[in-house]
């Protein structure tokens, strides 16, 4: 994002003679959440920027001029996504396809293509480099520590077909064998299991307590009341409880991968 935000900041912290700390301390935030803003890798949210009005006097500039929306992400999205990159460990459950950051181009095109009302080529391009973007997060080769606990029916179904499945599933099985993702699989003969109802990340960060995101058909929500995040960690540490071992993940992967390779 644009740091005109963050620079405004820091020129209106600055001027008011406070540290980072100092400002952190006023506005009941934390320092590290401070530098995160001014250097422009964080959007404040509505409660944290009136905190800041409060503490620099500014009125009600910084509540009333965050920082657009990216058009490229869905609206309910948009705040999990800023805090995604920020996260020092981030625990995914997908019970319908491959999550957003362990997907491929071809895949992310072919998610992208069943999305209604139909969009563009342009707008559909557009959508693909912002969900590659995300991945960028694992470019580091330890931080954010990840997990993926898949069920089963991600690796079932054909979404672009069985080269682009191919593709998919090697890349997952490269990420696991080259240890920097964890991958699970929730295997289809278990039946009912906690979380099935719907998409779930779980979040951790240096700065902050944890947070939840909860997605559906058209809809989304950032948790982070601790009570709900707990419920939900919970939830996740059940299912992963019944998963199978990394070993046996990995072999129903790499099979799944070479039936996929057979037919395309």
């Amino acid at each position: 994002m644009s740091n005109i935000y963050g620079d405004w900041l820091r020129a209106q912290r600055e001027a008011a003679r406070m540290t980072q700390q100092e400002l952190a301390d006023t506005a009941i935030m934390t320092r590290s959440h401070i530098a995160h803003i001014e250097a422009g890798r964080r959007i404040p949210s509505k409660e944290d920027a009136r905190r800041l009005d409060r503490a620099l006097n500014t009125g009600d500039v910084l509540s009333s001029f965050l920082p657009g929306n990216d058009s490229t992400i869905t609206d309910y999205f948009e705040p999990a996504r800023h805090l995604e990159q920020q996260a020092v460990e981030i625990r995914e459950f997908a019970v319908s396809h491959v999550p957003g950051i362990l997907q491929t181009e071809h895949y992310a095109r072919a998610v992208m293509r069943t999305v209604y009302p139909p969009r563009s080529d342009k707008e559909r391009d557009k959508h693909v480099v912002t969900r590659l973007e995300r991945a960028k997060v694992l470019d580091d080769p330890v931080t954010p520590v990840v997990w993926a606990l898949l069920d089963e029916s991600v690796l079932r179904r054909p979404v672009g077909g069985p080269s682009v499945m191919a593709e998919q599933l090697t890349h997952v099985i490269g990420l696991a064998e080259r240890e920097r993702i964890r991958v699970h699989v929730m295997p289809t003969s278990l039946g009912a299991y906690h979380l099935m109802q719907g998409m779930l990340s779980l979040m951790w960060f240096d700065d902050q307590p944890p947070i939840a995101y909860t997605e559906g058909l058209s809809v989304g929500k950032v948790h982070d009341s601790p009570h709900i995040v707990q419920q939900l960690q919970g939830a996740y540490h059940l299912a992963l409880s019944d998963a199978l071992p990394l070993k046996d993940s990995l072999f129903l992967l790499k099979t799944a991968a070479k039936e996929y390779e057979g037919h395309a």
